[in-house]
């Protein structure tokens, strides 16, 4: 908080030197008015990634850092305020109706020149998910990805090609871990059985309207190195794009933590994304597959092997640049031994999100309403304080800055 006092009170003292300069300046007129000078080009954060409704700071603070080069910084500050139905036993206990959190408290670090670049994402954040137990930031970060969740070396060689090395964000499914990233304030059901974080290493190529990257790493950050995952993205002429991403364990362990299920962890995933833009519209339909193995240890079953398919469509409209409103609907099923929804074997679930968000500069405030309808599922494992009832409804406010 010191440093960004100090970034706002740098930006806000060389503002005042500016309008005193041109108050000088207009005591003795000059001869020829001079042409106005061109506003700075917009240059937001590479890192992490952002999908609207919201948008990065487009003058982000740059400081020369001597031999390592400028560096961006950027951060998020934000909180949340929830209430639910019917409230789920979790991890740590019986969960409430309301809660009121900080959803990020983060700074955000990028090099973005030279053949040697990095980004770093460091602080506190909670990532509210549809379906499951709503965990405040003090039970999440110590128990998930740490206070520095994300970051990474970036090797650049040339202009198609970089190799990144270090606590990536995962190639697979189209939603991102952290609330400021996405259209929706909530992580959805699909988001809830891919990887989020893997350590590791990516390489990335690019030519003409083709992207593509492949990946070695932990899988659902379970710190043994047997992930292989992949990504081809085609961007058409109108910029749509569509991928296709996938990923497999190319080995077996037995890694299971708050964070790796051992299931998924074993297993793999295939999503196929679509992305559309028209007008103010803005569409994302996918589909999702997961298969999972047996595992086993010598003669003992650790996990029935499962399938999930689902699909889901992500939309947004923009009334105006300030004002947007985004929604959500998707539908997960799965089939087989594994309870890999967490509701039950053989259980599925449908969810609906809507999302109006208002930003103006740094800040922003939105809204979410979410609705959450389990089928088939196994009665102790739902929602509720029993864990018998089958559906859950959320509504929450989120507002903070991104500077």
């Amino acid at each position: 908080m010191r440093n960004l006092k100090l970034i706002f009170c740098a930006t806000a003292a060389s503002l005042g030197l500016t309008l005193a300069g041109t108050a000088v300046a207009q005591t003795t007129p000059p001869a020829a008015a001079p042409a106005a000078p061109a506003a700075p080009a917009a240059n937001p954060m590479p890192y992490p990634s952002m999908t609207a409704p919201l948008a990065a700071n487009p003058q982000p603070a740059v400081f020369d850092a001597g031999p390592l080069g400028k560096i961006m910084v950027d951060g998020v500050l934000s909180a949340d305020a929830l209430w639910q139905s019917n409230p789920q036993f979790g991890p740590f206990g019986q969960t409430q109706d309301g809660y009121a959190d900080i959803t990020n408290a983060q700074v955000i670090l990028n090099k973005t020149d030279g053949p040697i670049q990095f980004y770093v994402q460091a602080g506190a954040y909670s990532i509210p998910t549809l379906g499951v137990a709503y965990l405040k930031t003090s039970q999440l970060d110590n128990n998930t990805y740490g206070y520095v969740p994300q970051g990474f070396v970036k090797i650049v060689p040339n202009s198609n090609v970089n190799i990144l090395v270090g606590a990536l964000p995962t190639l697979v499914g189209a939603e991102y871990a952290f609330t400021f990233e996405n259209f929706n304030i909530e992580r959805g059901l699909l988001w809830n059985v891919e990887p989020v974080v893997s350590k590791g290493v990516q390489l990335n190529l690019s030519k003409g309207p083709w992207s593509a990257s492949l990946a070695w790493t932990d899988g659902y950050y379970s710190n043994t190195y047997t992930a292989l995952s992949g990504q081809v993205t085609y961007t058409f002429k109108n910029n749509d794009t569509l991928e296709f991403v996938g990923e497999g364990n190319v080995g077996t362990n037995h890694v299971a933590t708050f964070v790796t299920p051992l299931a998924a962890n074993n297993g793999q995933i295939y999503d196929l994304i679509f992305t559309h833009t028209q007008g103010s519209w803005e569409f994302m339909p996918y589909v999702q597959y997961q298969s999972t193995p047996r595992v086993s240890m010598g003669t003992v079953t650790l996990t029935p092997s499962g399938t999930t398919w689902g699909a889901a469509l992500l939309a947004k409209y923009n009334f105006t640049p300030t004002i947007s409103v985004a929604g959500r609907i998707e539908y997960i099923g799965s089939s087989g031994g594994a309870n890999l929804l967490g509701y039950g074997v053989g259980s599925n679930a449908w969810t609906f999100t809507i999302t109006p968000t208002y930003q103006k500069g740094i800040f922003f405030v939105r809204g979410e309403l979410s609705y959450v309808s389990v089928g088939s599922g196994t009665a102790g494992l739902l929602f509720g304080p029993n864990g018998t009832s089958s559906d859950q409804g959320r509504a929450l406010v989120e507002t903070g800055v991104i500077f």
